[in-house]
Parts: C-alpha cells; structure tokens; sequence
C-alpha cells in the first residue's frame, strides 16, 4: 500500500513540476499547444545564428583590434571622439576587460552612394563594439543581414568582421550614437551630442530616397537631424512618411533579440518593411 501512495505522490510530482526554462528561447504556458509559425520564426533564426556563429569562428582576424588607420575620420566620422564623458570612460573601461574589441566609435557601413539608409540606434557591446562594422557580431545583425540579403541588398548573409567579403548593395548603415552605451542605453546628451555626426551623413548622402529607423530612438534621432518636427512624424512600426523630393521615412521596431524572440518583430514583419522601401526607393 505503501508502495502504491508513493508512486502516487511521484505521478501528481511529475505532472506539476514545470518545464525547465531553456536560456534564450520562450516557453508557451503549460497546457498551450506550441505556435507552428513561432516555431518556424524560432527555427529559421536558430539557423541563421549557428552560420554566423560558424563563419565567425572561422575568421582567423575576429581576434586581433582593428586597426585604426582602416577608418578616417571627416565630418561624419571621429575615431578618436571623447565628445560624452561616460561613453568615453566606459569605452576605456571596455577595451581594458576586451583587448582585442574596437572600442571606439563606429563608423558607418555600406554603399558610398545608397538608394536606402538604415538607421539603427548604437553598437552592441558584443557586435559592433568588438568587430567596429554595425550590426556585425551580435543577434540583431542576425536577421537583419540575412533580410538584406533575401532581397538582393547584401552580397552574402553574414557579416562577421570589418573586413570580410560582405558588400551592401545600394544600401548603408548609420547609428544615431556611434559609441556603445552601458546596458544599450545612451543619454539624451548623448543622441544630442552624436547627431552632428548623422546630421553631417545624411547631408552626404544625396542618392538616398529612403530612410528606414529601426526603432524609436534612431526615428528621433533621424528627425533631428533633418530639422523636422516629432510632432508631424509620429513612429510606428511599418509607418511611411512622405519627407518630399520624392524621399519617405519608415519606421520599423528594432531587430534586437528581445524584439524577435517576443515576436514583437517577427522574420515577415520586417521583411516586408524592407521589402517596401525597396518599392520607395525604385529598387
């Protein structure tokens, strides 16, 4: 009898216990049958992380700094800057725990002369901030880099370091802080400080037609350096604004991990923001 009421309390145990965590992947609640599309969307960015992971581990060059001279500075580009106090001081702090990371500004990325410019919001500690090219290292370049490439906008999937094969094509990358910020959060004198910089890219580059922010933040920061009212541009995931001369600004939520993995931003969903500026900008 015994025998029988343990066996019992083992059962109703197993049956109550909750299902281990697993770091990085969401569970559905107890009970809920899992999400094919989720899972897809989980299965094709798992995919594309373990090739990046693959082609970074076979780069012989991810370990050494970049070398300084690789980037020139002019009016959109300081290597040198120490124009906000903190960033600089963590900087510094960074470069002594990661020797062999960039931990310097990051400077812009892609074609001379783009049809779209992509503006996204800082490097990543681990990304840009170690390999010095935006969105290259960590998982937000995950999804953007392979959607770049879907559409005919990158010359491979992947981007590992500064000076890979990878090529945009009619496309580049701008951040509105150039520095990495402590836990990806820079300051409002910060965006301040740093929009001289994308002031003076966006003046450059006369090609452009369209604008894509990814997130509201580089949305802001866009829009000030174009002079332009928040007011009249309000963000909104897949929002087009007209900015005349046949330019338009649309907005999408970040790529970031937690954007995609809370399917806030799902594979589908950005694609088809890229997809569309594609259309606006006659590509």
């Amino acid at each position: 009898m015994t025998d029988k009421r343990n066996a019992a309390r083992r059962g109703a145990t197993k049956a109550g216990a909750k299902r281990p965590s697993i770091p990085g992947r969401l569970r559905a609640p107890d009970g809920a049958a899992p999400n094919p599309r989720g899972a897809s969307d989980a299965a094709k960015l798992a995919a594309l992380t373990a090739e990046r992971a693959a082609a970074r581990a076979a780069s012989g060059d991810i370990a050494k700094r970049p070398d300084i001279s690789a980037f020139p500075a002019d009016e959109t580009y300081d290597p040198e800057c120490t124009r906000c106090p903190r960033l600089a001081s963590f900087l510094a702090e960074s470069h002594a725990k990661y020797p062999s990371y960039w931990c310097r500004p990051v400077p812009a990325f892609g074609a001379a002369e783009p049809r779209i410019v992509i503006v996204g919001l800082a490097p990543g500690m681990q990304g840009a901030n170690r390999t010095a090219r935006p969105f290259t290292g960590d998982y937000a370049g995950v999804l953007l880099y392979q959607t770049l490439h879907d559409l005919g906008l990158a010359s491979q999937p992947t981007s590992v370091s500064y000076d890979d094969p990878l090529r945009l094509i009619n496309t580049r990358i701008v951040n509105a802080v150039k520095c990495v910020p402590p836990e990806n959060k820079p300051l409002p004198d910060e965006i301040r400080r740093c929009n001289d910089f994308l002031r003076a890219e966006i003046a450059k580059l006369k090609s452009a037609r369209v604008y894509v922010a990814l997130g509201r933040i580089a949305h802001d920061a866009f829009l000030s350096a174009m002079d332009l009212k928040r007011s009249k541009f309000v963000f909104g995931h897949a929002a087009e604004h007209p900015l005349g001369q046949a330019r338009h600004l649309i907005d999408s939520y970040h790529c970031s991990r937690y954007n995609t993995q809370t399917r806030r931003l799902t594979p589908e969903m950005f694609k088809t923001v890229l997809s569309r500026a594609c259309k606006l900008a006659g590509l």
